[in-house]
């Protein structure tokens, strides 16, 4: 007899029989659920990243298709956990005994196309998934696609655009991330200028410091506080001082 294929409604019953009401307070809280912030109307069951990578552990045979409707929920954690599912099924097709270019191209096409109806559309879920796959899909592509991110006006799209270059970096090219930076220098948005200065911070420590001393020499004075104290945590003090004092 065939097992049963899983569906998107089984992932969000089997995370909402873990929910904790008071833990969906704190999170509505942490991830700016209130009106006119950034998260606003999200709704949260109150289910921790441990418990929700182990039951999205449960569901890896979720067809695509279920991912996407997952995605389409109104739940934080559903939205989540599909981006794990998500996550791990790009992984199994770029290794070299379960190749499959054909599955990435249309696991980046889902992604893709949750990320600019909104769906992808809090710090934590970008930050889980882009580096994770666009990263690896435009790693030996030109990538036309990370600029396109990142001129739109969407908040999530700019901040998918700079974690992705996370990748990049890991494989020790960091020439994306200061492109990108050097674009971006204008937007004063909290959540693009940390992701810009963590970015710029991993290219230093990663890379090479030199490449980002370089950076912060032409445009340190440009760069909005918070960038800019986040790309120079790791420097030498007095290093980091004069850029700051700029």
């Amino acid at each position: 007899m065939a097992e049963a294929v899983p569906t998107a409604g089984e992932v969000h019953v089997a995370l909402a029989e873990v929910a904790d009401p008071a833990g969906a307070i704190h999170l509505q809280r942490f991830f700016k659920t209130g009106p006119g912030e950034y998260g606003a109307g999200d709704v949260f069951l109150g289910v921790r990243v441990p418990v929700m990578r182990s039951i999205a552990k449960r569901f890896a045979a979720l067809p695509l298709d279920q991912i996407d409707a997952l995605l389409d929920s109104a739940v934080h954690e559903d939205r989540f956990a599909a981006l794990i599912i998500l996550n791990a099924r790009f992984a199994k097709a770029t290794k070299p005994r379960t190749l499959d270019i054909d599955a990435q191209a249309a696991m980046v096409e889902l992604y893709l196309a949750a990320v600019r109806r909104g769906r992808v559309n809090n710090w934590d879920l970008v930050d889980v998934s882009a580096e994770n796959i666009i990263g690896p899909w435009l790693l030996d592509r030109p990538r036309d696609l990370v600029f396109e991110l990142a001129q739109a006006d969407s908040l999530w799209e700019r901040r998918v655009a700079l974690l992705t270059t996370l990748a990049f970096i890991k494989a020790g090219d960091a020439s994306t991330t200061f492109e990108l930076g050097e674009r971006l220098l204008a937007d004063r948005r909290d959540l693009i200028q940390k992701a810009l200065g963590w970015m710029l911070r991993e290219a230093g420590k990663r890379v090479d410091e030199q490449l980002l001393t370089g950076f912060l020499d032409k445009h340190a004075a440009d760069m909005g506080r918070t960038a800019l104290s986040y790309a120079t945590e790791r420097l030498d003090p007095a290093l980091r001082q004069h850029y700051r004092q700029l």
